[in-house]
């Protein structure tokens, strides 16, 4: 990995903002844990930057039991309490509140699909949308899409899931390849 590299024009030359960019954003995750890390980080990153978050990624895994779902949707209110007194993640209640209450909602969607995967993927067919933008002013904040999934996410009870965000959980997971068509990386994911 090297910074010479043609790259999206939002990453910074942080080694951890380059390794993300590289190596997972817009690459295609299927595995539940995964989905549901990145759900949670998505909503964690509402109103911040994502290097802020991206920064406390190990501590998320830590404080919320490696994203273990029964064991998080069992969470007692001192144990709300006790993540909220851990300085490495967003201490915002309604955030960790929220993702006790996702854990619960996306084990529900686990047992109705059969995995979040194919509950997800379903909204682009099965497949990575191709995107062919060139600037990053090209690149939407949200598609009809986004806004289908944050609202049927919404009436299934989970939180901090607006279109936005969903679009950037799109993104992230490789619903979509949104890396610019300059950048080394758009190639790679192409179908």
């Amino acid at each position: 990995m090297t910074q010479e590299l043609n790259r999206c024009g939002w990453v910074t030359n942080d080694p951890l903002y380059l390794a993300y960019h590289d190596e997972e954003w817009g690459r295609p995750v299927h595995d539940d844990k995964r989905l549901f890390e990145q759900l949670v980080l998505e909503g964690a990153q509402a109103g911040l930057s994502w290097i802020t978050i991206l920064k406390r990624r190990h501590h998320y895994r830590r404080v919320f039991k490696n994203y273990h779902l029964p064991t998080l949707a069992a969470f007692s209110a001192e144990d709300i309490d006790a993540a909220m007194r851990d300085t490495g993640i967003i201490r915002n209640r309604k955030k960790v509140e929220s993702v006790v209450n996702n854990a619960a909602c996306f084990q529900q969607v686990q047992a109705e699909f059969g995995s979040f995967d194919a509950y997800v993927w379903a909204y682009v067919n099965g497949g990575t949308v191709q995107s062919n933008f060139a600037s990053n002013n090209d690149v939407p904040a949200q598609t009809d899409v986004s806004q289908k999934l944050a609202k049927d996410l919404k009436k299934r009870g989970f939180k901090f899931v607006g279109p936005i965000g969903m679009y950037a959980f799109m993104q992230s997971i490789g619903m979509v390849n949104d890396h610019l068509v300059t950048c080394h990386c758009h190639g790679e994911l192409v179908n």
